[in-house]
């Protein structure tokens, strides 16, 4: 208690509270968060990210999309958001909205210039990321996706140890290279008690438009195999479509252009299972 000029005594200021406390009152209000992993790059996880987002705010969910990839940000060009994250009255930043059940944050938004280079150690990807949970007003969210950098480094780590209830989602392709270093981040999520809803197969085959026939460009059956050999589930095989990457490099709706595509049932049917699974 500290003591007014006139002699009365007035409370003090209670004590802002740390980072880590403002990162834990921010996560309660989340009821499930979801990392989506992979083991190398160039497996297209930041478009299952931004996909899988978009399928579950379809839905009627309430979906945060944090992008925690610093040093190759995506998801803003992905999801066509222009502009800087900006402070609200509450002297927190006001995620991007994308529209009225999904909101959007990544370090892109937060540069004026977007081509420069984030040239971090460690230490500051860990308190850029505490920043991303605590000093954001997401509000009451259903799922906060996480689209984390390829393989199992600082970000990954930092967000297993900020979100210690958080799941992962690992993207791979066919190809027994990628599966490979699937199975790393496996053991990875194994040694940080990280529980693993599944895996999605990406580039999961190729339908000419032409004649109709499939191809497999990436071989078959591999992402099924590992997850037979790991005990996880398969949650999808997501068929490679270059409309896909037209939309993504245009920062537009895939799935609300391509509608009856089936790469369109494919995320449709993942964001079932994984609210099947996580609202049990």
């Amino acid at each position: 208690m500290k003591n007014a000029p006139n002699g009365i005594g007035i409370l003090d200021k209670p004590p802002e509270p740390s980072p880590d406390e403002r990162a834990r009152q921010s996560l309660t209000r989340i009821k499930n968060k979801i990392m989506i992993m992979s083991g190398k790059g160039g497996v297209g996880k930041s478009s299952v990210s931004v996909n899988l987002a978009i399928a579950l705010a379809e839905k009627g969910f309430k979906v945060g999309l944090m992008d925690v990839d610093v040093h190759g940000p995506d998801i803003p060009r992905m999801l066509g958001l222009k502009g800087m994250l900006t402070a609200n009255a509450n002297k927190r930043l006001d995620p991007m909205r994308y529209s009225d059940n999904l909101t959007a944050v990544s370090i892109e938004s937060l540069m004026s210039n977007k081509d420069d280079a984030v040239i971090w150690r460690g230490p500051v990807k860990h308190g850029a990321i505490r920043q991303f949970i605590g000093e954001v007003e997401w509000g009451d969210l259903d799922y906060l996706i996480i689209d984390a950098p390829p393989g199992t480094g600082d970000e990954p780590l930092t967000v297993a140890q900020l979100i210690p209830d958080a799941r992962a989602v690992i993207v791979t392709t066919p190809q027994e290279i990628a599966l490979a270093d699937v199975r790393k981040s496996i053991n990875f999520c194994k040694t940080v008690k990280l529980e693993i809803l599944g895996l999605v197969e990406n580039m999961s085959g190729y339908t000419c438009p032409h004649c109709g026939k499939s191809v497999d460009i990436f071989g078959s059956g591999g992402g099924e195999r590992t997850a037979a050999l790991a005990g996880l589930k398969l949650l999808g095989r997501i068929p490679f479509d270059p409309n896909m990457v037209k939309c993504g490099d245009a920062g537009i709706s895939f799935q609300r252009q391509f509608a009856e595509a089936p790469a369109t049932r494919v995320f449709g049917e993942i964001a079932s299972q994984i609210s099947v699974a996580t609202q049990r």
